[in-house]
């Protein structure tokens, strides 16, 4: 979701419920929201997957565009799981027969990991989103950065019943090159997105739809939260969104990895 300064004094509760990471550190410098390095070498995370694990070095730019091509659309959903509007976001999927990334926070999959399995039973894919979605994260050690992010892909996958995220998006787009290069070394490709619906700001549902309709030629990847406070316009805003999304021939899929 995009940098914002109201509304979310929610997940303030959550920092600091990370366990021990043991990391090197690496320099890096300030990346910002939705852009690529610039010139020079990324640094290299020191993140290696244990022995005999499965997990294989993804590409450590930022995704946006979709697997499904040039018409096709990425749903992606934030800050959850929540039980009171995970499952409605579910039933919306399951109804319009569409697929989903669903941004995971770590503290969320720990407090309910059923929705966590739920998601993944219907065939929805799972991605890292930190353990306590601190947008300012970007500002703080490599040290910390790792502890956020690997922490949450084990409370993830631990929620799952094993199965690992596939994508890491930090908070409020706060990217570094260290950190993509972690999540990268751990097969989580980081992800992106074109269109911020701004749902979290509960501007009404017209006017999610509207930002939708208008920003899509931005790009593939629409970016909702399923967590965060009432999300009750954002569900009524893919209920519109998704059958007129078919009806203009789209599409749906993952983002590339």
């Amino acid at each position: 979701m995009a940098r914002h300064s109201g509304g979310r004094g929610w997940y303030g509760k959550l920092v600091g419920a990370a366990l021990g990471v043991t990391v090197l550190a690496v320099g890096a410098s300030v990346w910002t929201a939705q852009a690529d390095a610039v010139g020079g070498s990324s640094p290299k995370a020191t993140a290696s997957p244990p022995p005999g694990s499965d997990v294989e070095r993804v590409a450590e730019t930022i995704a946006h565009a979709s697997d499904a091509g040039a018409r096709g659309v990425n749903i992606t959903i934030d800050d959850g799981p929540d039980p009171a509007w995970t499952p409605q976001v579910l039933d919306l999927l399951r109804e319009y027969g569409v697929k989903a990334t669903f941004c995971v926070t770590g503290t969320q999959a720990q407090a309910h990991p059923g929705l966590v399995k739920d998601v993944v039973a219907a065939g929805h894919r799972l991605c890292d989103h930190t353990v306590s979605h601190d947008t300012a994260m970007d500002k703080k050690s490599e040290a910390y950065q790792s502890q956020e992010i690997l922490d949450a892909e084990r409370m993830i996958t631990k929620a799952s019943g094993g199965v690992r995220p596939m994508y890491y998006r930090a908070p409020g787009g706060a990217f570094t090159p260290y950190s993509r290069e972690l999540a990268a070394s751990r097969g989580m490709r980081p992800l992106g997105w074109n269109v911020d619906t701004k749902d979290f700001e509960r501007p009404g549902a017209d006017a999610i739809v509207e930002t939708v309709q208008r920003e899509l030629p931005n790009g593939p990847t629409i970016l909702f939260h399923d967590a965060g406070g009432d999300r009750s316009q954002t569900v009524e805003a893919l209920r519109r969104v998704l059958p007129w999304l078919q009806e203009q021939g789209y599409s749906f899929g993952f983002p590339v990895r």
